[in-house]
C-alpha cells in the first residue's frame, strides 16, 4: 500500500523540477512512511511513498523492467501475482524482485492494455513506456484504490493517489465545480469521475487511460463491468457450499504479507464472516480490532466479542466517547473535497486502533452491496411491487397530486405516514432510489440553493449520475438494478473513499475479501430470491455462515457504524453548528439561501425535526472551505473568492 504521484508533459519534454515533484510526493507522506523515491527524466516525473508489505527488502518504487525502458508507480496489492510470475517467466521475462509491482511491468510488456484484465486485486498504477512514448494508467474494478488526475492548460498531466498531491503542484486551478457541489449535497460525496475542482478528475473504477506523447489526451476506457444476469440455476445447498469456498479462497489470497496482519471485527455479519474464514485457514490466532461506543444505542461490542471468543482471537477493543467530535477539521484535511459520511469518525478510530497492532487489516466492506444487506433494498422492493401494479402514465399524476396534498405526519403511526409512499409511487425506479439515497432531497436542494447558484447548474441534477449508470446496467430486475447503482456510486464514492483515507491516515493497509471481483461476478449471476427472502436480507450469506457464526450475530437487526449526530447538534456542538451553517464562510459563496439555513438549524435544535444529516453535510462543506482557504484554495469563482476575502477583512 502506497501513495503515488507524478507529472507528464503530454506535448514534449520540458524539464521537471525536482522541488515540485518532491512537494507533490511529500503531500502523501502518510500513505507510505517507510520510503520515498522520485524518478525524473525529460518531460516525466514519478513520485512514490511506500508502506512496505510484500518484498520489504527489494520492492522499492518507481520500479523498472530489465532495460529500464518501462517504469511504474503502483498503489495496492495484486493477489494473484504468484500465479502470473511463472507464466511471464515462460514468455522470457526476468524478475529481479519478489514484488507484485514487477509483475505489472512485465504483464504490460507481454499483453499491453489487456494486462489489467489479468490482475486480481486492488490497484491504481501509472506506467511509463519510454520506447512507445506512452503513459498508461489504470484503476481496479471496484474502485478500492483511488487515482486522481488533471490536465493543465499547458499540457502537463498531473496524477496522484489523493487530490492534495495535485494541489501541491501549484498549477491546478482551484475553481470549484458547481455540478460537483450539487452532487455533494445530494449524495454526501462527489461522484466519479468528477472532483470538487473543475480541472481535476477521478479515474473511474474499471477504467484505463492511455496517453501517447504529442497526441490529444482522450477519455478513459472501461475494461470491466459487472453483469447482473440472475440466471444461475444453482440450488440453495450448493450455493452455500460454493459461497463458503469462494469466501475462503478470497480471504486466503489476502493473507500474503511480510508484516503483522489482522482484521476489523464490528460484530456485524460481514466482518464476522471474514474473521471466521481467517481463523479456519489457521495461521495462528487472528488479531481483531473493535470499536465500542459508550452509547448503548450504537454499541455492537458484545456481538464482536462472541465471534472473538468462538475463534479465540487476540481481540482488542477501544471505547469511543459519544462526544468524540474533535475530528471535524481533521476529516476535512484527509478527504481534500467535501465528504459527509459521519461514520468516517469511528472508521478513523478503528484504523487508529488497528495500526497499533498490525500493518494490514482485512475488512468486511462490500458485503451489503453484493449480498443484498441494506434495509433500503427491502423497502425499495416493497415500493417496486406497488409501482408495478399501475402504469407510470397513471401513477405520476395521481400519486404526485396525493403526495403534494397529503400532510407530512412524522408524529403519526407508520400506517398513517402516507405522504412519502405517495411520493414514491409517483417516481420511476431510478428516481425513487436516488431519492432514498439523497441527504438533501430534491425539494430540499431547491430551497437550499440560491437562484444564482441554480443558474450556474444550468439544469443539471445529481440524479443524472444514477440515470447514466442505470442506462448501462443491462437488467430489469429491481434488486439487481439498485445493487448495480450502489456498486457504481455509493460503494466507490462513499465506502471505499472513507476506508482508504481513514486507513492511510494511519499508514494502515486495508484489504477487502468481499470485493474480490470473481466473487462479485458470481454473486451477480444469482437470482434475487437467494439474496432477499421476505424480510431477511443477505439470505444466502447468512445460510452459508450458519455453521461458522452464532445465530445471535447472523439474525439480529443491523445497527451500522453510526454516531449520535442529532444529540451532538442539540448539545455540545449546537453553537459550532450555528457558527458554521449561519456564518460568513457559507454566506460569502452566494450559493445558499440564508432563510433555509436558519430553518434547518432552528427546527433541529428545537427538536421539531431531525436535520442532523443535512446539518453535518453543511458542517463538513464549511470545514472544507475553511481548509481549502488555508491552502489558498478558491471556494468558487474568482468573484466568489473576492467576496469571501472582503467578508474576512471586515
Amino acid at each position: 500500500m502506497c501513495g503515488i504521484t507524478g507529472l507528464f508533459d503530454t506535448r514534449g519534454q520540458r524539464p521537471v523540477l525536482h522541488a515540485t515533484l518532491q512537494r507533490m510526493n511529500d503531500a502523501q507522506f502518510h500513505r507510505g512512511p517507510d520510503e520515498g523515491s522520485l524518478h525524473i527524466e525529460p518531460g516525466l516525473g514519478f513520485g512514490h511513498r511506500r508502506l512496505s508489505i510484500i518484498d520489504v527488502a527489494t520492492g522499492q518504487q518507481p520500479l523498472f523492467n530489465e532495460d529500464g525502458s518501462v517504469a511504474i508507480v503502483f498503489n495496492g496489492e495484486i493477489y494473484n501475482f504468484q500465479e502470473l510470475v511463472p507464466e511471464l517467466q515462460a514468455l522470457g521475462h526476468v524478475f529481479r524482485t519478489k514484488s507484485d509491482t514487477e509483475c505489472i511491468v512485465h504483464a504490460w510488456e507481454a499483453w499491453g492494455e489487456a494486462c489489467v484484465e489479468r490482475l486480481r486485486g486492488m490497484f491504481a498504477f501509472v506506467l511509463w513506456d519510454r520506447d512507445r512514448q506512452t503513459l498508461f494508467m489504470a484503476r481496479d474494478r471496484l474502485g478500492v484504490k483511488p487515482l486522481f488526475y488533471a490536465l493543465l492548460d499547458d499540457g502537463t498531466l498531473l496524477f496522484g493517489s489523493e487530490l492534495k498531491s495535485l494541489l501541491a503542484h501549484g498549477g491546478l486551478k482551484r475553481e470549484m465545480d458547481p455540478l460537483a457541489v450539487e452532487e455533494y449535497f445530494a449524495l454526501g460525496y462527489v461522484a466519479e469521475p468528477r472532483t470538487i475542482f473543475r480541472q481535476a478528475r477521478k479515474l473511474p473504477p474499471g477504467h484505463l487511460l492511455t496517453i501517447a506523447r504529442g497526441k490529444p489526451v482522450g477519455e478513459p476506457r472501461e475494461y470491466w463491468d459487472v453483469r447482473f444476469t440472475g440466471d444461475n440455476p444453482v440450488g440453495l445447498a450448493d450455493a452455500c457450499d460454493e459461497l463458503r469456498q469462494r469466501l475462503q479462497e478470497s480471504v486466503r489470497l489476502r493473507l500474503i504479507s511480510e508484516v503483522p496482519l489482522g482484521a476489523f471485527l464490528s460484530g456485524g455479519v460481514d466482518s464476522s464472516a471474514v474473521v471466521a474464514a481467517m481463523a479456519r485457514i489457521g495461521n495462528g490466532p487472528v488479531n481483531t480490532c473493535s470499536i465500542a461506543f459508550d452509547d448503548p444505542q450504537f454499541n455492537e461490542a458484545a456481538f464482536a466479542q462472541m465471534v472473538a471468543d468462538r475463534y479465540h482471537t487476540q481481540h482488542h477493543v477501544e471505547t469511543v466517547r459519544s462526544d468524540d467530535f474533535d475530528l471535524v477539521d481533521r476529516l476535512a484535511h484527509l478527504y481534500d473535497e467535501p465528504y459527509a459520511d459521519s461514520s468516517a469518525i469511528p472508521t478513523y478510530r478503528v484504523c487508529q486502533l488497528a495500526r497499533r497492532r498490525v500493518t494490514v487489516a482485512l475488512s468486511g466492506d462490500g458485503g451489503d452491496e453484493s449480498f443484498g444487506g441494506y434495509r433500503r433494498y427491502r423497502m425499495h422492493l416493497m415500493e417496486e411491487r406497488m409501482r408495478s401494479a399501475l402504469p407510470m402514465g397513471l401513477r405520476r399524476p395521481v400519486f404526485g397530486l396525493l403526495g403534494r396534498l397529503y400532510p407530512k405526519a412524522d408524529w403519526a403511526p407508520r400506517v398513517l405516514r402516507a405522504k412519502t409512499t405517495f411520493q414514491g409511487m409517483a417516481r420511476t425506479s431510478v428516481e425513487a432510489y436516488f431519492h432514498s439515497m439523497s441527504i438533501f432531497r430534491g425539494q430540499m436542494r431547491d430551497q437550499l440553493f440560491s437562484d444564482a447558484f441554480r443558474r450556474q447548474l444550468g439544469g443539471y441534477r445529481a440524479q443524472d449520475v444514477f440515470e447514466r449508470h442505470a442506462a448501462r446496467a443491462g437488467t430489469e430486475d429491481p434488486l439487481a438494478l439498485i445493487q448495480y447503482l450502489d456498486l457504481k456510486t455509493y460503494l466507490v464514492g462513499d465506502i471505499n473513499t472513507k476506508v482508504d483515507r481513514a486507513s492511510m491516515a494511519h499508514s494502515l493497509e486495508v484489504r477487502e475479501p468481499l470485493m474480490d471481483h470473481p466473487l462479485v461476478e458470481w454473486l451477480a449471476t444469482l437470482p434475487a430470491s437467494l439474496k432477499i427472502q421476505g424480510t431477511e436480507g443477505k439470505f444466502l450469506f447468512k445460510k452459508a455462515l450458519e455453521p461458522m457464526l452464532p445465530n445471535d450475530v447472523l439474525y439480529r437487526p443491523k445497527m451500522g457504524f453510526a454516531v449520535p449526530l442529532a444529540r451532538w447538534f442539540r448539545g455540545p456542538l449546537a453553537e459550532r453548528v450555528r457558527d458554521a451553517v449561519l456564518g460568513d464562510r457559507l454566506a460569502a459563496t452566494g450559493w445558499f439561501n440564508r432563510g433555509y439555513l436558519e430553518h434547518l438549524v432552528r427546527d433541529h435544535q428545537a427538536g421539531l425535526k431531525d436535520y442532523s444529516a443535512p446539518l453535518w453535510t453543511l458542517l463538513m462543506f464549511e470545514a472544507f472551505l475553511r481548509h481549502a482557504g488555508a491552502d489558498g484554495a478558491r471556494s468558487g469563482h474568482p468573484s466568489t473568492l473576492r467576496r469571501a476575502e472582503t467578508v474576512a477583512a471586515t
